[in-house]
């Protein structure tokens, strides 16, 4: 971030002495960067930290992964190695750090390996850096390492120089914790010759690396990024250091580029020439205008003129800053030296004026100033400007406020009052000064035409009724017509100077306005999450800050399409249709006051983003004919158009990233629905078709035992098929939300003895137990609904639990609810899978012996259960092995009465 100490000259930038006061309360982090796996980061790491126990710290590992290779696993010997703490994932153990091992350890320093690493569900934190984190903030030091390709802001660029995209990366935030980086250089030739001595993995592994990760034009890629980034950092921890101890730049360690702008046209092709400098030197670049006293005096078109020229800097990736200031030249230098700036583009001096009779130009103080910074004289081409906006402002005509004049010969009628009654007891002389009094009231209340109108009525009133001979616009006194002549020139220069200071406050005020509704919009759409409501916050800041009616266009079906208005309207003739469709497919504005299609009702402006137009915005007034705009307006508008767009394609991501994720998971569904059908419905079916044509060829010979077991075999198989296609029906209406219960009230046992009777067949193998209750209230379900999560959960059971075991079945009452609970001796469920066994075709590993299901039952389970208002739970059971399924049904409040159903 830029530092600008105007009025701290020579003394420390108090961002950075507060930035360097946060590094000393916490622990400080090295991190070893190398542009691979392989080019020994790890093995520096240890090196250093065996450096800081002989210096006699302690030193501490909390993790650190070999990968097999024995110099590293040699380093490892004299460190004391915190252990690592087991956490069950998914029904076997993994190793993370100890966090809180090592902070009621609290060494001076801890070695933590793969900063990038994902910790396993369980673990305090998510990522391996989060946990570094808490270290430094207790104080801990701490030594890690990383590899370039985990940088988050590198890994579209990694993934295009290699074409993997990485998973696990780390903030730049982390990186710029950093209080040292340390580059782990390797060539690429050696590199891929320790890949090929079995250095870095095992022979089929590197083999693999080799084809398509470790090639040397990728390794070199990765090596001048990991380079850079260790640059750049190096760079800002230089640029805080001058900061902080006041140092003068520059130190030419790292190019910088500022470019002066102002309100010229020309100014456009210096930031051009700023970026191709920029670009050409791989370095940051700002371009600055200063805001000096003068700039209250611009025309609307020169303002036009620097808003556009900082909007281009920005969309050509620089900085634009605007800094206010007395003397440009001193401004530019005083924030090149705060900023480590090493070269200035300026434009050069226009054609000589009065004004270089007795001051340096620009151009020429800047140079005289500037020291060992660069300064580059460009002459600049005004037909190089920038791009015209196409858009006719309307005229702000000068309004006459015959009041300020009225209220001007009020202030003078009461100076001149004043002055005859002071006239019996001063000087004539020093009745001048009440005058004053009154032009100075009119300059700061009224502006600068009636603070001069003010003067000379003054002027004149003080000549007539007080300088000899009185009574007439005579002066026959010579030091009267000196008092008189400078009283006018102190009252026009006085006027002068405070009508500048209150156009000056005013456009503060404003300034300090608009700032902040700007700030409030961006506020209000940071808060927003749909389409609808960017839309809606849209058109109505736009309506109340520029008083004008809003309509908002976006594409539709290869057109473009009304969204929202205010006040609401969606009409548009066909003037304003092709308008607007101009403006969307051109990116330019259409319409009325514009250059193309003016005939149109409305002014049509093109919601821009960095990469393409992604809406319109319509404005229409009251007023019918000529520009809608002000030149303010104009500005005010493309503030508030960007801010829009940009909430606009957030918006457009977000949803286009939901309808990636819905399509892979259909893709996944799909392939999952597949696999269940081809292995599912095929095992039965050969089944069937193996047993039926078995009796059809050998019926006759066959004994009846024999035949009586196939004819077995068909029936269950085929009501094994049917619980599959009726799964597959069930999840259809779940799914579509076409599931309607048809509820009524029903003893809970009624139901559960229904299904055990239906499952008789699948149990015939278990023992199953009810404890039910009597006096259990009864339930509002649909009984055919509730029947079959029974079922399921009887037939999941029996899949699970070994012969002979008991299905236990148990029901009861609390003070909401009423409670069904259906429990096996099976193995039970692995704590990962506890909240995924209700996903739709999850099956939870099962043994050999444990025939295969679709995935479906506990899905069909919980849809049909929440469709009747109740909830469905899985759990294991305490002191014994074994799942249990929990439901959650609420009681009615409408139970009848026994004397009510006689």
């Amino acid at each position: 971030m830029p530092d600008d100490n105007r009025d701290q000259a020579g003394r420390p930038s108090p961002d950075a002495l507060l930035e360097k006061a946060r590094a000393e309360m916490r622990g400080r982090l090295k991190i070893f960067l190398g542009a691979a796996p392989g080019v020994g980061k790890t093995y520096e790491m240890l090196v250093s930290g065996r450096a800081k126990i002989a210096d006699g710290l302690d030193v501490v590992i909390g993790v650190v992964e070999t990968h097999g290779r024995k110099e590293t696993e040699a380093l490892l010997a004299g460190f004391e190695i915190i252990p690592r703490v087991k956490i069950d994932y998914k029904g076997r153990p993994l190793e993370e750090m100890d966090l809180d091992g090592i902070l009621a350890r609290r060494p001076d320093l801890v070695l933590v390996d793969e900063l990038a690493h994902t910790n396993a569900e369980g673990s305090r934190h998510p990522k391996r850096y989060l946990d570094v984190k808490e270290l430094l903030d207790r104080g801990v030091d701490v030594y890690t390492t990383l590899n370039i390709q985990h940088v988050e802001s590198l890994n579209d660029v990694v993934s295009q120089i290699t074409r993997i995209r990485v998973r696990e990366t780390v903030p730049d935030s982390i990186i710029d914790l950093a209080d040292d980086v340390e580059i782990i250089d390797l060539t690429p030739d050696d590199l891929i010759k320790r890949l090929h001595d079995g250095k870095v993995y095992v022979p089929r592994t590197a083999e693999r690396a080799l084809t398509n990760y470790f090639t040397p034009g990728n390794l070199t890629a990765l090596r001048e990024l990991a380079l850079r980034k260790t640059a750049q950092r190096v760079d800002d921890q230089l640029l805080t250091h001058m900061q902080a101890h006041a140092i003068s730049g520059p130190w030419a360690a790292g190019e910088r580029v500022l470019v002066s702008i102002d309100h010229h046209p020309r100014s456009a092709s210096l930031v051009r020439y700023a970026a191709r400098m920029a670009s050409r030197l791989r370095a940051p670049w700002a371009a600055v205008y200063v805001e000096t006293n003068r700039s209250v005096n611009l025309t609307e078109a020169e303002r036009d003129t620097v808003a556009a020229t900082l909007r281009l800097a920005e969309q050509l990736g620089g900085e634009a800053i605007t800094i206010p200031g007395r003397e440009v030249a001193e401004e530019l230098v005083r924030h090149a030296t705060a900023n480590n700036v090493t070269h200035i583009v300026i434009g050069a001096p226009k054609a000589a004026t009065w004004r270089d009779w007795w001051s340096r130009s620009i151009t020429d103080e800047l140079i005289r100033k500037t020291g060992e910074i660069s300064v580059h004289v460009i002459s600049g081409n005004e037909k190089d400007g920038t791009t015209a906006r196409g858009v006719r402002a309307a005229a702000t005509a000068p309004q006459f406020d015959f009041r300020a004049y009225l209220l001007a010969t009020v202030y003078v009628a009461i100076a001149l009052a004043v002055s005859i009654v002071l006239d019996q007891v001063l000087d004539v002389r020093n009745l001048a000064l009440v005058f004053l009094m009154a032009v100075l009231t009119s300059a700061v209340l009224h502006g600068l035409r009636p603070a001069l109108y003010s003067c000379i009525l003054g002027a004149l009133s003080f000549n007539f009724f007080f300088l000899p001979p009185r009574y007439t616009l005579t002066i026959s006194d010579p030091e009267s017509v000196l008092a008189l002549f400078f009283f006018l020139g102190v009252a026009i220069i006085a006027s002068n100077l405070t009508a500048t200071v209150q156009r000056q406050a005013a456009a503060a005020r404003q300034r300090a306005r608009t700032t902040e509704d700007l700030y409030l919009f961006s506020k209000k759409l940071a808060g927003t999450g749909t389409l609808d409501d960017v839309l809606w916050a849209t058109a109505f800041q736009l309506a109340s800050m520029l008083k004008v009616r809003v309509v908002l266009l976006l594409p539709e079906e290869g057109t473009i399409a009304v969204k929202a208005g205010y006040p609401p309207d969606d009409t548009l003739d066909d003037a304003d249709i092709a308008a607007a469709r101009w403006a969307w497919e051109h990116n330019h504005a259409a319409g009325r006051g514009a250059d193309t299609l003016p005939g149109a009702k409305r002014l049509y402006v093109p919601l821009r983003t960095g990469r393409t137009a992604v809406g319109v915005i319509g404005l229409d007034s009251d007023r019918r004919d000529g520009p809608l705009l002000t030149p303010e307006q104009q500005r005010l508008l493309d503030a508030l158009a960007d801010q829009a767009a940009l909430a606009i394609e957030r918006v457009q991501l977000v949803a286009d990233v939901d309808r990636a994720r819905l399509a892979a998971e259909a893709d996944r569904l799909r392939s999952a629905l597949l696999t269940s059908i081809s292995h599912d419905l095929k095992t039965p079916l050969a089944a069937i078709l193996g047993a039926a044509g078995t009796l059809r060829d050998y019926f006759a010979s066959m004994p009846e035992e024999d035949r009586s077991d196939l004819l077995s075999t068909v029936v269950d198989e085929s009501e094994r098929l049917n619980r599959f296609i009726a799964n597959l029906l069930d999840m259809t209406k779940i799914e579509s939300g076409a599931m309607e219960p048809n509820f009524a009230l029903h003893y809970a046992g009624d139901i559960v003895g229904s299904a055990l009777r239906r499952a008789a067949k699948i149990l015939e193998r278990h023992k199953t137990e009810t404890s039910i209750s009597a006096d259990l209230p009864m339930v509002r379900v649909d009984p055919v609904l509730f029947e079959q999560v029974i079922f399921n959960l009887l037939d999941n059971a029996a899949k699970y639990a070994p012969e002979g075991s008991v299905v236990h079945i148990e029901s009861w009452a609390d003070a909401d609810n009423v409670v069904l609970q259906v429990s096996d001796e099976g193995p039970g469920i692995p704590p990962a899978d506890l909240t995924r066994v209700f996903d739709t075709f999850y099956r939870v590993r099962k043994g050999d012996q444990v025939r295969a299901g679709t995935g479906l039952g506990l899905s069909i389970c919980r849809g049909f259960t929440e469709a009747m208002g109740g909830t469905i739970t899985a759990a294991n059971r305490k002191g014994r092995p074994g799942a249990v399924f929990t439901i959650r049904l609420p009681k009615p409040n409408d139970i009848p009465k026994l004397d009510e159903l006689r």
